[in-house]
């Protein structure tokens, strides 16, 4: 899976997770308990197993969004396309291993009407967004509750 690099609004980021990756993808992978950790995100509902083809339904920053897996390969990759009013989106996020920690690395593109109107208001939206999502990740799985 790859992100579309023509879309209005693309980008990519990367954190050093100090958790070994396989609690790091449990923890992004848990798809239903994204509103437990995530404040954007008040509702996310998977529609059956966590692979390829499986429908899920969110709620993030007040936007309604319904994604397909496209990609799921455990502790290396998960990626899904989606959509909401006016908005296509494919967001990856790729896990390596790092010694006794993990690299996350994200990408995503939006393309639609809403992104070009966005990329005009606020054209570092997606990277805010991205490093604001790792951010979070990160503090989350390193808490000590979660270790």
């Amino acid at each position: 899976m790859t992100v579309d690099l023509n879309a209005p609004l693309t980008g990519r980021r990367e954190i050093l997770i100090d958790a070994p990756i396989e609690r790091v993808w449990e923890m992004q992978t848990d798809i239903e308990n994204w509103p437990k950790w995530q404040k954007e995100v008040t509702f996310a509902k998977l529609d059956g197993e966590l692979r390829p083809g499986t429908t899920f339904k969110w709620k993030a920053m007040g936007v309604s969004i319904t994604s397909v897996l496209q990609e799921v390969v455990e502790n290396e990759s998960i990626g899904w396309s989606g959509r909401s009013i006016g908005m296509r989106a494919a967001h990856i996020w790729r896990f390596e291993r790092q010694g006794n920690g993990t690299k996350v690395i994200t990408e995503e593109s939006l393309s639609g009407w809403l992104p070009r109107l966005i990329k005009l208001f606020r054209p570092g939206f997606l990277d805010e967004s991205l490093s604001k999502a790792l951010r979070t990740l990160k503090d989350q799985v390193e808490k000590p509750a979660n270790r």
